[in-house]
């Protein structure tokens, strides 16, 4: 019975010895887990970013369009006020 108490004892001691994680390795899983979160974040926020642009309408098209048409219409009256004084 003893002999069998011990062979589990040392079962488990070789167990641990085998499953015996480094600390080293935790901190780069841990520094893995962090980076792959802080880019998941980046990434989501990223096409967040690209669908909002892609969804919002461009006002300054309109405001340039009716920009130029205030520009014609004031080089008219220019040149006509200028014939009108001769």
């Amino acid at each position: 019975m003893g002999s069998k108490i011990e062979e589990l004892l040392s079962a488990v001691k070789l167990g641990e010895l085998i499953h015996k994680k480094d600390p080293v390795e935790e901190k780069k899983h841990t520094l893995i887990c962090v980076l792959a979160i802080i880019g998941a974040v980046a990434a989501i926020a990223g096409i967040a970013y690209a669908v909002y642009k892609y969804m919002t309408p461009d006002y300054l098209e309109d405001f340039e369009d009716d920009f130029d048409e205030y520009e014609d219409d004031s080089e008219g009256e220019a040149s006509n006020a200028s014939n009108t004084e001769d």
